[in-house]
């Protein structure tokens, strides 16, 4: 399906699939390109470097892992003030790194990024985990810990509290939740919140941007196609929402929402 030409789309594909940038200049960025454009990327790297450093030189040459997430989390927790943003969790800001950093509070993957990048100031190799609703991060397999909540360690029973919080107790704990997700995973994550973000607050034309973003990656998800059909429907492109809702229809002909979404097209017919 082609659509004209973005050049934010454009600059935002490049600039996930280079490899010459780490995930916290592609969280900059993808900043940078969304909602901030005066966005000063190398300043923001700075700060990461100075929290990183500042707890590089409080600890002793001590290199036992659970006394470095024990100091981390003082670090980030305690001292800096950072935490989850329970109360409010849908703001568009908590998606973007540069807010994080300032505001001190974000959503499960935005703290988790910033968390992981500060451990390896002292020699932790920590791994951000896509576990479904909430994501995690975990060191080696046998430590599972959530930066949401002042890097609490987890357990079984704890992670299967989060799957029926989140999807009200239908999804049962499977090891590969806990698997590792790469940079373009994690952004497209991120992108995904946003755009969920965006239409809580009932910003369309943003959201809308979100889902292209992802379909820039991953072309044929069902789930950003439907989304964009609806978002089409919402800003009164007909032609447009009608093409995409089709398309979800035909790669996706039993999904749990085909009721909904063909009355969605008999509703947009009826009106044209």
């Amino acid at each position: 399906m082609s659509e004209k030409f973005d050049p934010i789309i454009a600059e935002w594909i490049s600039f996930v699939k280079n490899p010459n940038f780490n995930l916290i200049e592609k969280c900059l960025k993808f900043s940078q390109l969304i909602e901030y454009p005066e966005l000063q990327v190398d300043e923001y790297i700075k700060k990461i470097h100075r929290m990183g450093m500042s707890l590089k030189e409080s600890i002793s040459d001590v290199k036992n892992p659970t006394y470095l997430i024990s100091m981390l989390n003082e670090h980030l927790f305690e001292n800096l003030g950072y935490s989850g943003d329970d109360d409010d969790y849908y703001n568009p800001k908590n998606n973007f790194l540069n807010e994080v950093i300032d505001k001190k509070t974000g959503l499960p993957i935005t703290i988790s990024i910033l968390y992981v990048e500060i451990a390896k100031f002292v020699g932790l190799n920590l791994k951000i985990v896509g576990f479904p609703g909430h994501v995690l991060v975990k060191y080696n397999e046998e430590m599972i810990l959530d930066p949401f909540y002042d890097g609490r360690l987890l357990d079984i029973d704890d992670l299967q509290e989060i799957l029926d919080v989140n999807f009200g107790g239908e999804v049962e704990f499977k090891p590969e939740f806990l698997d590792e997700v790469k940079a373009e995973q994690i952004l497209i994550r991120m992108v995904r919140n946003l755009k969920n973000s965006y239409i809580q607050s009932f910003v369309y034309d943003k959201a809308l941007r979100c889902v292209d973003m992802v379909l820039s990656i991953e072309p044929e998800s069902p789930e950003d196609i439907r989304d964009k059909g609806i978002l089409e429907q919402r800003l009164l492109n007909s032609e447009n929402a009608l093409k995409y809702l089709n398309k979800y229809l035909e790669i996706n002909p039993n999904a749990e929402d085909v009721d909904f979404i063909l009355e969605l097209i008999r509703s947009m017919k009826k009106n044209n």
